[in-house]
């Protein structure tokens, strides 16, 4: 498989340098000199000019082009023409939705699974290039059609994982007892909890743990595992076969 995938917890981090700040040496690392234009998905925020305008600013700062899919007339020729792809955060079903009827999902996954072309998500854009959406921290404000995401990796991934602080007054579930929940209900073997700060590079079949912070590995029926960064973690891409 010649899949290409940098997927990020969060876009923003505090004391990280602004939006992107934190992993833009991975970003610049990741698409390299080759791509020159990125298709930037706004689909998560409502206000998607302002969104696009944001992404279009940093990353030109890095030196790529920026062409945003909701300014396009034609949604599936845009990505059918991309060099790269950029998956924003904001809301996760929101994206999903959009993403449907926008009529992309297929041609998405073509792109990057097929024609190998470099996939970035952050946030809901790296909760969408999983398995499915159920392990968002989002409220559901629009109802998608299914909760099935572009299956870009056999797992699931939880961004913006959250330790339990033993310090607070808070009686609501957890983060890791609500991934245990998931795994009541679901067929998914493995969620990946990533930290803020923390990302996930996928090359073929080997993925790898970068940023500066760890991740936290819930598999059904084994204990919850603490990765580092430079973890090898292609272990996660042989699920199911």
């Amino acid at each position: 498989m010649t899949r290409r995938l940098l997927l990020v917890s969060n876009s923003t981090l505090h004391g990280g340098g602004g939006y992107l700040g934190h992993c833009q040496q991975q970003i610049q690392d990741f698409f390299g000199e080759q791509v020159k234009r990125i298709l930037f998905v706004p689909y998560a925020l409502h206000d998607r000019d302002g969104y696009a305008k944001t992404a279009r600013d940093k990353l030109q700062s890095l030196g790529y082009e920026v062409d945003s899919i909701h300014e396009a007339s034609d949604p599936v020729e845009a990505v059918r023409m991309a060099q790269g792809i950029f998956i924003g955060g904001g809301n996760t079903f929101r994206l999903l939705k959009a993403l449907y009827d926008n009529k992309v999902v297929s041609e998405i996954q073509k792109r990057v699974l097929k024609d190998g072309i470099p996939f970035m998500g952050s946030s809901a854009g790296t909760n969408v290039a999983t398995v499915s959406i159920n392990t968002t921290n989002d409220m559901p404000i629009v109802y998608p059609p299914t909760f099935a995401a572009l299956g870009l990796v056999p797992f699931n991934i939880n961004p913006h994982y959250l330790d339990a602080d033993p310090n607070s007054t808070h009686m609501g579930e957890t983060r890791e007892q609500r991934i245990k929940q998931f795994h009541e209900e679901s067929d998914t073997p493995s969620v990946l909890g990533l930290r803020e700060g923390c990302m996930l590079l996928v090359e073929g079949d080997k993925a790898t743990l970068l940023g500066s912070t760890k991740a936290r590995l819930f598999t059904r029926g084994k204990p919850a595992a603490e990765y580092e960064p430079g973890s090898d973690m292609s272990f996660l891409l042989t699920e199911g076969e």
